[in-house]
């Protein structure tokens, strides 16, 4: 049998979703901006990802594995920026 016990409900603090938003927008930008950065090269100078890198791979490929593993890594810094209360010590 499946009891579900329904988990407290958080408080909400206007200051600490307005902070938490305003970091997100902020680290969204700054994805877009790499983001527009690939598009604008594939877009104009499509032979610069031709251009192979040390290791063997061309540019196209670890430009995009960087566009993924930097998306990976802003997530975690959102994470870990919005995680306490606005104001709150640690």
């Amino acid at each position: 049998m499946l009891d579900h016990v329904p988990t407290p409900v958080e408080p909400r603090d206007p200051g600490t979703e307005r902070r938490n938003a305003r970091v997100g927008l902020i680290l969204f930008a700054v994805y877009l901006a790499f983001y527009a950065g690939f598009v604008l090269v594939n877009a104009f100078a499509p032979s610069a990802m031709d251009t192979v890198l040390p290791g063997g791979l061309n540019a196209a490929v670890v430009s995009g594995f960087a566009l993924i593993l930097g998306a990976f890594v802003i997530a975690l810094l959102y994470a870990r920026l919005c995680r306490k209360p606005h104001g709150a010590s640690k």
